[in-house]
Order: structure tokens, then sequence, then C-alpha cells
């Protein structure tokens, strides 16, 4: 169960992140409701990722999640472009979060 919430807290926090992309671009009083939200709620869903597997697994996790997430989404949603260099570190984001999933995965199951 905990890896489940930390993939629902993953995916709030590339919600939350484009959420103030899109603030950023204009502004409204919705918009900023639904990213407070859904900033609340990924830490929620963090926090109860964390009882069970240890800080230095969940945390970057989750923030790979939200790293790689919010760069796909400013590129389906704010037209931005990727170079080699940037999908190499894609690549690299992906492949350390997985390493670090299986490792913690044998050690804390769930």
């Amino acid at each position: 169960m905990a890896w489940i919430f930390l993939t629902i807290a993953g995916g709030l926090e590339v919600a939350w992140a484009t959420g103030l992309k899109k603030l950023g671009i204009s502004f409204s009083w919705g918009l900023l409701v639904l990213t407070t939200v859904a900033m609340a709620a990924s830490l929620m869903a963090l926090y109860a990722a964390m009882t069970k597997l240890p800080v230095g697994i969940a945390y970057p996790i989750w923030t790979g999640i939200g790293s790689v997430g919010s760069v796909l989404a400013g590129l389906v949603i704010f037209n931005q472009t990727l170079s080699l260099t940037g999908i190499a570190g894609l690549i690299l984001l992906i492949a350390g979060m997985l390493l670090l999933g299986s490792d913690a995965h044998w050690k804390y199951g769930d």
C-alpha cells in the first residue's frame, strides 16, 4: 500500500507543479484552490507512504516522479522542448528511481 500512496503523492506533485505554472501564466482563484489542495493531498499521501518506507527511499522517488512528470507536462501542456541531454537526464532519473525502488521493495516489501 505504501507504494500506491507514493505513486499518488508523485502524481499530485505533478498536478500542483503544473497548476503553479498555469497560475503564473493566468491567475485564477479556482486554480489556486485546486493547486493548494493538490499540494496538501500530495504531502498527506507522502506521509502515508513514509509510515512504511524510509525517507531515503520515499522522498527521492516522490521528487523523481514529480520531476519526470513535470518535464512531461511541460512538453505536452506548455509546448516546451527537450534536448538529447534532457532526454538522457530523464532516462537517468527513471533508472535511479527504479533502482531505489527495487532495492527498497526487497527490504521493505508491501
